[in-house]
């Protein structure tokens, strides 16, 4: 089979589309041919070694990805030709994946490999950060890093559904207005006093701030109100800047992390997440962008649009043949 590999950790001239052996089926592992692969941060921080990797060079990057079942591996409940999509199983970038019974997530006719490839680790994520990391109730206010992101996109739409009020920070003004489009009440730019701009229109702060950055962690512990909550779920600005902790203890603010892998623990959290967001998504309450696709063997492009930062919806990656 064809995959896109790395023997060394930088940047995206590391990445190699070459030939390597398919995967050997363990007992409880089904075989995937992959149609639609989904590309997100944590693959970018993993290629550049922030991330650890899994397995032996040539490492294979990714965890979440849909397609159809090509061996069943005998098993009782699963067909060859099944449509079946995952978000916690290494090895994605590659045209044929193992994947773990626990780990299958059945798809609906309703929902394509496109939209599942898209939504599966981050829409779990917005699920989980919105009903455990911290439980929005009707009338919140909550504030949203990154918000035309993936997961800032359904995170909007999900705060919304629950009922509150929604501040979006992006850093653009296209991207400023996909946020509002998708519902955001007010959206402010990060190149603009965006902490001075949200305490003038709630001065006492905000309930929770879902906190994707990093380096901004001192400007959302500022706009959370007294006994608020910050969320902190990634780094993409490469580093955590806390500020003053005695400031923190003194205001009984509450800084949590969140990691999607420490909820994803059974077959049934995973069907029980995944069917809610599949429901949302078929009623028309979430809605998904056009993604942006690639060919696998074009991965580094993938990448590097990625990491410049312009992209709005979704990255995906197709391993069609370069002639296809």
């Amino acid at each position: 089979m064809k995959a896109l590999t790395l023997t060394a950790f930088g940047n995206s001239d590391v990445l190699e589309y070459k030939e390597i052996d398919n995967p050997v089926l363990k007992n409880g592992e089904i075989l995937v041919e992959m149609k639609t692969i989904g590309l997100n941060f944590a693959d970018l921080m993993r290629r550049n070694g922030t991330y650890p990797m899994k397995g032996n060079a040539p490492y294979i990057n990714g965890f979440e990805g849909a397609g159809i079942v090509k061996d069943s591996n005998d098993h009782p409940e699963i067909k060859i030709g099944d449509r079946v999509a995952f978000a916690d199983v290494p090895f994605a970038n590659a045209e044929l994946v193992a994947v773990p019974f626990e780990n299958v997530i059945p798809l609906p006719d309703e929902i394509s490999f496109e939209i599942a490839a898209s939504v599966m680790l981050q829409g779990l994520t917005a699920h989980y950060l919105t009903t455990d990391s911290h439980h929005v109730e009707p009338g919140e206010i909550v504030l949203i890093h990154a918000a035309a992101g993936g997961v800032g996109q359904l995170l909007i739409q999900i705060c919304k559904l629950l009922s509150a009020t929604v501040i979006g920070l992006t850093s653009s003004e296209s991207k400023k207005e996909t946020a509002l489009l998708l519902g955001a009440d007010a959206v402010f730019l990060y190149d603009q006093d965006w902490t001075a701009q949200v305490l003038e229109i709630y001065p006492q702060g905000v309930d929770v701030v879902y906190e994707s950055i990093g380096i901004t962690m001192e400007s959302s512990l500022a706009v959370t109100k007294i006994l608020g909550q910050v969320v902190l779920f990634g780094l993409a600005g490469g580093k955590l800047e806390l500020g003053n902790p005695l400031w923190i203890i003194a205001h009984s603010k509450t800084i949590t992390g969140g990691d999607l892998w420490n909820y994803l623990t059974s077959k049934e959290e995973r069907l029980i997440r995944s069917k809610l967001l599949f429901e949302w998504i078929i009623s028309g309450k979430v809605k998904i962008s056009e993604p942006t696709i690639f060919k696998l063997s074009d991965g580094k492009k993938a990448h590097d649009l990625m990491e410049a930062r312009v992209s709005t919806g979704k990255i995906l990656m197709v391993p069609l043949s370069d002639n296809s």
